[in-house]
Formats: C-alpha cells, structure tokens, sequence
C-alpha cells in the first residue's frame, strides 16, 4: 500500500473522464428526450429505468463482486456500458432511433453501474491504508462534483454543436479511458472466505448480514442512513421549482440553484482531500444529518424575497452532503471483513435506491398536496431529528471507534 497514491492518480485520471462524458452523454440524452417529446417527464421517466436495474440487481450484484476479481469485474462492466452507449449511437447514426429504445438501453447501463459502483468501493481498502480512506472518499466526492457541474453544461454545448452519435460516442472514448487506467494497476482480492466456493447466493448474502450484525451499532447506521436519504431525496428532487415557484425565479436562477449544490459538494470534497482528519467519522455523519435538515429547514421558512439567502444555504448544503457521502463509505471500509465488503456496498446502494427512485416519482404529488415549502421544512426537520438521536445511541456512536492491540482509537 506503500503506491497509493500513485495507484489512485492512474484510477482517478480514468474515473474522471469516465464520469465526465458518462454526466455529458446523460444531460445530452435528457435533453434530446425533451426536445423530442415535448415534455419535462423524460426527466423522471429516463433516471428510474437508469436506477431500477441497479436497485434490483444490487441485492445480488455484491456475491459475484466478492467471489471474482474486483479488476476484471469494473473492467467488463465499463466495457458493457460502453457497448450499449455504442448501440445507441448506432440507432441514432441510422436514424432508427426510439424513445423506448432509450430507456431500455438506459436500464442496460444501469446493469453494469450495479457492478461497478459497489466494486469499486470495495477496492478502496485493499489499495490504501484506514487513515487514509476519507482524504481518498474526500477526492472522489471532488472528482463527482466536478462532473456534474461540468458535464450538464458540456452537455448543452455538444448537442448543439455535434450530432447525437458523436456525442455519444464520447462515453465510448470516456469508458475505454477507464478500462485503460484500470488495466495499469494492480488490485489485489482480498483473502478469500471460510466458505469461498460452498455457499450459494442466499447464504453469501446470509454471512454479508451475519457480519454487518457482527459489529454493534453498524445496522443502526445503514438503517438511518436509509431513512434519511428517503428523505433527503424527495427535497433534493425540488430545488428548481421551490425556485420557480416560491422564489418566482427565471431560468438562469434555477440553473444557479443546481450548479450551486455542486459548487459546495466540490469545496467540501476539497477540505477533505487536503489533509488527514483524526474527527470520530461517526460524529461527523450526525453533525451532517442535523446540519442538512438545519439547511432544509431554514430553506423552508425563507420568504419569497430571500433567493439570496436559498443561494447560500443551497452552497452550504452542498458542502455537508458532501462531508456526508465522503464519511458514509469510509465507516464501512474500514469496520466490514473486505472479503465480504461486495456485498455489503451493493445491498446498500440497493436500497437506498427506492427513495430516490420514490422521490422522484412523487415530486409532483408533493408539490400539490403537502406543498414545496413544508416539504423542505418537514423533510430538514426529520433529517435533524435523525442526527440528535444518532448521538443519543452509545452503541452507534461505538462504530466510530477502533481497537487495535488493546488500544481505541477513531476511526
């Protein structure tokens, strides 16, 4: 583990522009959805057959993750995304294009984004050491912002100015980056299980469940962190028409609004990826959850004059989301068995899919009946709630502890 850094740097360099064209192609396709429909539902309509794949698949994807080599699997699957971008861009080179065909190919993507994402993450700890798994959490978190700033407006461009295969093709060139980058390094597997190879499916998945159990407090966390992404989505999913309609907001105000979220998501992934912090990292996920629903709160209550204040209460949210999704991965790296940590990622990711996918198929029945500004004051409010009992749980407060050699330490 001596190289990570230089292991990291040839990952980071391919993820980036990985993940720059993949956020680039998919504004693209939203918009081209948009423009030929007529409508703004192919915005929901086109992210849940990109999420439900990925949310069904997750809950069995972690098995095989652990079972083969980590490598080989976010290769296959980067390349497996690639090739259906390259069938798209064939369709729409040919003209034979469909709206339908869209969304499938779009659930295709999402099959190996089931792989890859919960790969990846399981990767971490077996190529860098604990004290420095939230500095790297920190700097993926500054690579993802950055996309997605970036990739909407470089979106908007190259749809203007290329044609829709070559725009596409883009992703193609982005993924063979990455498999590219993971192909120069090294990824070791971790040691395997005492059942490597006797176990079906569902008792991997029972030993994953076994060893989450195993460490006090730790359903606790992934528990609340469920809950509070049901409701920090169903908020996030309403930032531009609380713009439009409690601010009375213009459309370069509501792309302020949604650039804005990443401007403060790449500061805080910044602050991480600077220096190595010796904070209780399970302290830190609390103190985010009461200052996200602070932040949600008090966007809630502004009057309608007071879009400066949304601003930067919108900066400052995105600056502790991304304090969070740093900190959240970090926990589970460093307490889960890395041979069964495949598992443990997926069934995450898995379900916390539904909110997102609950939140977004919902946002217009919030909007009518319960209303955008008590949407925002309620959603904060159970998020706070959420990260003053968190402090009040000794056994979830334990997670964030480590001992080694009889002595205890933060994690």
């Amino acid at each position: 583990m001596n190289n990570w850094k230089k292991v990291f740097a040839i990952i980071w360099t391919g993820q980036f522009f990985s993940i720059l064209t993949s956020s680039l192609v998919n504004f693209a396709i939203i918009l081209w959805l948009t423009f030929e429909t007529k409508s703004a539902e192919p915005l929901a309509f086109a992210t849940i057959p990109a999420m439900l794949p990925q949310g069904i698949l997750g809950m069995f994807s972690g098995v095989f993750i652990d079972r083969w080599s980590r490598k080989k699997i976010m290769i296959l699957s980067d390349s497996f995304i690639a090739f259906c971008t390259l069938i798209l861009a064939f369709l729409f080179y040919f003209e034979q294009a469909e709206v339908w065909q869209i969304y499938l190919l779009l659930a295709l993507r999402s099959i190996g984004s089931a792989f890859h994402a919960p790969a990846m993450q399981a990767s971490i700890p077996l190529l860098a050491p604990e004290s420095q798994l939230l500095r790297i959490a920190g700097i993926n978190q500054m690579i993802n912002s950055a996309c997605n700033i970036a990739g909407p407006a470089l979106g908007a461009l190259a749809i203007t100015t290329l044609a829709m295969p070559v725009v596409l093709m883009l992703d193609v060139i982005g993924a063979i980056l990455a498999c590219t980058s993971l192909a120069f390094v090294k990824i070791p597997n971790p040691p395997p299980g005492e059942h490597a190879g006797e176990n079906n499916v569902l008792q991997d998945l029972k030993e994953a469940q076994r060893e989450v159990v195993s460490h006090r407090g730790m359903p606790l966390l992934l528990i609340l962190s469920i809950i509070a992404t049901f409701f920090i989505m169903p908020v996030s999913v309403l930032f531009p028409l609380m713009t439009l309609n409690h601010f009375s907001g213009d459309a370069f105000q509501m792309s302020l609004i949604e650039a804005i979220w990443g401007v403060g998501a790449l500061f805080g992934g910044v602050a991480l990826s600077i220096k190595q912090y010796k904070i209780n990292k399970i302290t830190l996920i609390n103190l985010t959850y009461i200052l996200l629903g602070a932040g949600f709160t008090a966007s809630g209550l502004l009057s309608p004059n007071a879009f400066v204040w949304f601003v930067v209460f919108t900066a400052f949210e995105g600056v502790i989301g991304s304090l969070y999704f740093a900190s959240f991965p970090a926990v589970i790296q460093t307490k889960i068995n890395p041979a069964i940590l495949g598992r443990v990622f997926s069934i995450y990711m898995s379900l916390s899919m539904l909110p997102s996918m609950l939140g977004l198929m919902s946002t217009g029945f919030i909007a009518d009946h319960v209303g955008i500004t008590n949407t925002f004051v309620i959603g904060g409010l159970v998020i706070l709630a959420i990260g003053v009992i968190s402090f009040c749980l000794p056994s979830l407060l334990q997670v964030g502890k480590l001992t080694v050699n009889g002595k205890t330490h933060n994690i």
